[in-house]
């Protein structure tokens, strides 16, 4: 297996994005996006609720692969103009209730701080060592697990973050006006489109088609952030031994997911490749699979070994490895446990 700094030179070839092919994967993701949310808002309106309700499952697949669209946008990956990648995704990101220079910001910092345990906690799910959770109090222990929930994580959470948090940029408070434009930009113009579709189809019939189309794309996105870090063979050190190469290479996973979800992701999950070298088009990132097959096994998770990823909630550092917290519950109960009394130390009566 070549080491991570020989991988980022080979992989840099992949980069060059292809403009035609972008405005396809552009027009094959938005297009189908609005048949089917028509589809769906015709079906309420004819009074078959459920149908409605069954579209908006393939509609949140077309939202969750148009937010991968601004994903590389955010990457400066989609077009070789940074112009059009940054309208683009602003566009996008008006759609998926993303404002798109405060989320590229908070991504940034991400990539460049994966798998650091001393520089946590902007742009990744919150990840305790074991060690600080059992230093919290009681209360603060109890936070944490309802934090890592999988009713919160993965039912409240993704509703919470597309609704509420990301309508104000608290995380990038001291980082200037420019965050606070984005964000108030993208809910001004949130604001226009819901106004001009409740006064066209009701508000009523808007929030029926719509809010389960976007509830679902966001609990997909979360799921997908999750897995591509919370697995239980990544990585993560201190500082004074962080590397970022090796981070992206062993602490990012290779979700490899059968063809159709791998497209309705856009490629998302080739995520160890993608964090060595973020520069790469979600279109390319299947074809570097192809041409290093030994890239494959590297942090591979298949999609039933991540359903296991979701008990994994603490970092091990001495073990190197997530831990759930029933592993916790069973350490504590071994180490209170009396020890044995040696054989040698029983008198007899």
């Amino acid at each position: 297996m070549r080491d991570a700094r020989r991988w980022t030179r080979i992989l840099a070839g992949y980069a060059a994005p292809d403009h035609a092919r972008s405005v396809v994967e552009l027009a094959i993701t938005a297009l189908p996006l609005v048949a089917l949310w028509t589809a769906a808002w015709f079906s309420f309106y004819l009074g078959f609720a459920w149908v409605s309700l069954l579209i908006a499952i393939p509609a949140a697949g077309f939202l969750l692969r148009l937010f991968m669209i601004l994903h590389d946008c955010g990457h400066g990956t989609f077009f070789a103009n940074s112009l059009a990648n940054d309208w683009v995704g602003r566009m996008i990101g008006v759609l998926t209730l993303t404002p798109y220079d405060c989320w590229r910001r908070t991504h940034a910092i991400h990539h460049a701080t994966t798998g650091n345990l001393d520089r946590r906690g902007i742009g990744d799910v919150d990840t305790l060592t074991v060690r600080e959770y059992l230093a919290r109090s009681w209360w603060g222990r109890v936070k944490y697990r309802l934090y890592r929930h999988p009713l919160v994580m993965f039912g409240v959470g993704p509703a919470y973050l597309f609704l509420l948090q990301q309508r104000i940029p608290v995380s990038l408070m001291r980082k200037g006006w420019r965050p606070w434009a984005s964000a108030m930009a993208t809910n001004l113009a949130i604001a226009l489109i819901v106004a001009a579709l409740a006064w066209l189809i009701g508000i009523k019939a808007f929030l029926l088609v719509h809010l389960p189309i976007v509830l679902l794309a966001g609990t997909a996105g979360v799921w997908l952030f999750y897995v591509q870090h919370q697995f239980e063979q990544t990585t993560w050190e201190r500082n004074e031994r962080w590397n970022l190469r090796q981070a992206a290479l062993y602490g990012s996973s290779h979700y490899d997911l059968p063809a159709p979800l791998r497209w309705f992701t856009a490629n998302i999950g080739i995520h160890h490749v993608h964090h060595l070298c973020s520069r790469i088009p979600h279109y390319r990132l299947s074809r570097v699979l192809r041409d290093h097959p030994e890239l494959r096994q590297v942090s591979r998770v298949t999609l039933l070994e991540s359903i296991r990823c979701v008990r994994l909630v603490l970092w091990d550092e001495s073990q190197r490895r997530l831990v759930s917290f029933r592993d916790i519950r069973a350490r504590e109960f071994r180490a209170a446990a009396p020890t044995p009394a040696s054989p040698m130390a029983v008198r007899p009566r």
